[in-house]
């Protein structure tokens, strides 16, 4: 499985992860989400250089162009509620894409004991499709990994790219033992050293549900 950790080279990518972890900048929930979408719609100019590209040809008014473009199939799938700003910004830049959504959720056992439920999912058919899945956080891999598992019964990927804001190093040490798959590639902006007790990455930066739309019961 590729690891690629877009925050290792600087970009303006790294303004906006700093933007969100800022503890005065993200109380402005707007930006929070604002700066998700921009994470994502930059994610997903990255990604697109791992494409298949193919010549043809274009007709303007004036005459032909012979471009490079994509021949990959997308669909854009997504964890509710966290990654929905996510979502939106890979959505801007992939307009025609098709969709999926996983419902998957922390069901707490006791005060740090949690198993992860999946309770809804919506999708396409994925066979032989780019299928790119995101999440903001990435804490222990285990939602990551149930609602890949959850959409590979709508089909198999072609590939699959399996997109975060901040990974944990657990997290990623988890996917590689767990989807040890050469057809998925993991795509993060940040990768943090460690977890807290309740297993949310230190120093990450909170919930992000919570951050982006408001707090839970």
């Amino acid at each position: 499985m590729k690891i690629v950790n877009l925050g290792e080279s600087g970009s303006i990518l790294n303004q906006f992860v700093a933007e969100m972890r800022d503890i005065g900048i993200q109380k402005d929930r707007m930006r929070f989400r604002r700066n998700i979408e921009r994470i994502g719609e930059i994610m997903a100019y990255e990604i697109s250089r791992d494409f298949e590209y193919s010549p043809r040809s274009v007709t303007s008014p004036l005459g032909t162009a012979v471009m490079s473009l994509s021949s990959d199939r997308l669909v854009i799938g997504t964890i509710l509620r966290a990654g929905l700003p996510f979502h939106q910004g890979f959505l801007n830049y992939w307009d025609m894409a098709e969709n999926a959504f996983v419902s998957a959720y922390r069901k707490y056992k006791d005060r740090l004991n949690f198993d992860v439920h999946i309770e809804y999912i919506a999708s396409p058919d994925l066979e032989g499709k780019t299928l790119i899945l995101t999440d903001p956080m990435l804490a222990t891999g285990s939602s990551m990994e149930l609602a890949y598992k959850a959409l590979l019964t709508k089909g198999e990927p072609r590939h699959t790219h399996l997109v975060s804001i901040i990974s944990s190093k657990q997290a990623i040490a988890y996917m590689r033992d767990n989807l040890p798959d050469d057809r998925a590639t993991i795509w993060t902006a940040a990768i943090d050293n460690e977890l807290n007790d309740h297993s949310y990455i230190v120093p990450g930066l909170g919930d992000v549900g919570d951050l982006a739309y408001g707090e839970k019961e």
